[in-house]
């Protein structure tokens, strides 16, 4: 597809890659937001329905494991066909799900609208997009841009959720599934006007490169992105690295989407915080990670990424194990805000540079959409474990304890990621 004359015209003003990004950074915002709504859900279906929350959690579950799970064969597909179709796809899915949302009366009905369509949907829109975009579009900054992709997700999930919060509690739950589908669907005419699949069809380079990199188009392989998804795995399967950086996602997710993400406005409301504060606590934390995960992608272009992991989730494993024993007030819990928050996805960048180190730029976007499986799947078990420990001991604390040891184990176990990373340097440069 030639570039509109808008599209032109930016490029004549900036190099284009900051407006694909800007335009991915938009997406994945909007679509972190639809996922953070089953944080704001959990009580509203639970009055509504009657539902337990061991039942919504497990909507929850299926939406957060499909998310990953879908990664690889996104990356795939975008190799194939380009980011284009498959986003476009992806927020119209999203679309289609949140307005069916709004009549269901069953469990099964939540299953399918927020667990399976959600699911599906955003997998598309998970952080291989953007690996993607970063990887075609920056050869320079690539730590950076990264940073701050990574970050909308988490802003995305933990900004909208005062708003979202605001909705459910004056207008209801169905009020709040229209206004996110109206929002998605204005998305995606911008999308498609905006967005440009590879620099060479505006005659650029990649941010920072010597030289241009041929079109998608003369180059992609012709193969079925499923088998691509899969050879890249039987590929990444034989590194040992692999499996430790797998291993650590999946800690990263039960820590972060799957037990905070999920669970922390229903945690403050057994406190007796309004949903609306909690909320609002969850915003600042997204505000916080977008200056934490911008700041670790550019210490990920400058140091150690073994190390950058190691504190990480060190210090994020510390925070957990204060959770349940700070002082729930507004205050207590904002200063477990602060320290979790600069802390949320700041382990995405270092953890991409190490893929594209070991496994170059060409396979580095579905490789780390494997990884990324290893994070939903972690999200996915904690959302159903904390949901289920809950309903039968009635507080949040086992989780929480267990979710800061295993950071603790996690922080050590990434020092074992091998010293020298360029194992495929010629595909790396």
């Amino acid at each position: 597809m030639q570039p509109n004359r808008l599209v032109r015209s930016l490029a004549g003003c900036m190099h284009y890659g900051w407006v694909v990004a800007g335009v991915a950074f938009l997406v994945l915002i909007c679509a972190a937001g639809v996922r953070a709504t089953p944080g704001v859900l959990i009580v509203p279906l639970e009055a509504a329905f009657g539902w337990d929350r061991g039942t919504i959690s497990v909507a929850a579950a299926i939406s957060l494991v499909l998310y990953g799970l879908l990664g690889p064969f996104a990356g795939a597909a975008m190799q194939r066909y380009g980011v284009r179709r498959p986003v476009l796809a992806a927020l119209l899915l999203l679309v289609l799900a949140l307005a069916l949302s709004t009549a269901m009366t069953q469990p099964w009905h939540l299953m399918l609208t927020w667990g399976l369509m959600v699911g599906v949907g955003s997998g598309a829109l998970a952080t291989v997009f953007a690996a993607t975009v970063v990887n075609r579009w920056f050869n320079e900054r690539r730590g950076l841009v990264m940073g701050v992709l990574a970050a909308s997700s988490a802003m995305g999930q933990l900004v909208f959720l005062p708003l979202l919060g605001w909705i459910v509690e004056t207008r209801g739950w169905i009020a709040l599934s229209w206004t996110l589908a109206a929002v998605l669907a204005v998305l995606v005419p911008l999308y498609a006007w905006l967005m440009v699949e590879h620099p060479a069809q505006l005659g650029l380079k990649a941010y920072g490169a010597t030289e241009a990199a041929p079109a998608p188009a003369a180059t992609a392989s012709t193969g079925n992105p499923l088998m691509m998804a899969w050879q890249a795995l039987a590929r990444a399967a034989r590194v040992r690295d692999f499996w430790i950086l797998f291993g650590s996602f999946f800690v990263c997710g039960l820590s972060t989407n799957g037990l905070i993400g999920t669970h922390f406005i229903a945690f403050c409301f057994d406190g007796g915080i309004p949903e609306v504060r909690a909320a609002g606590l969850l915003a600042m934390m997204g505000v916080l990670n977008l200056l934490g995960t911008t700041t670790s992608g550019w210490l990920s272009d400058r140091y150690d990424s073994r190390w950058l992991l190691f504190w990480y989730y060190l210090l994020r494993g510390l925070s957990l194990l204060y959770l349940p024993y700070s002082d729930l007030t507004f205050w207590g819990l904002s200063l477990f805000g602060i320290f979790y928050g600069l802390d949320w996805l700041a382990t995405v960048p270092p953890t991409l540079r190490i893929t594209t180190d070991i496994f170059g730029k060409r396979d580095a976007p579905v490789i780390f959409g494997w990884i990324f499986v290893g994070h939903q799947l972690g999200a996915g078990f904690a959302a159903f474990g904390s949901g289920a420990v809950r309903s039968m001991v009635g507080n949040y604390n086992g989780a929480f304890l267990a979710a800061g040891a295993m950071c603790g184990i996690a922080a050590l176990v990434v020092l074992l990621l091998a010293r020298n990373l360029s194992l495929n340097e010629s595909q790396s440069s």
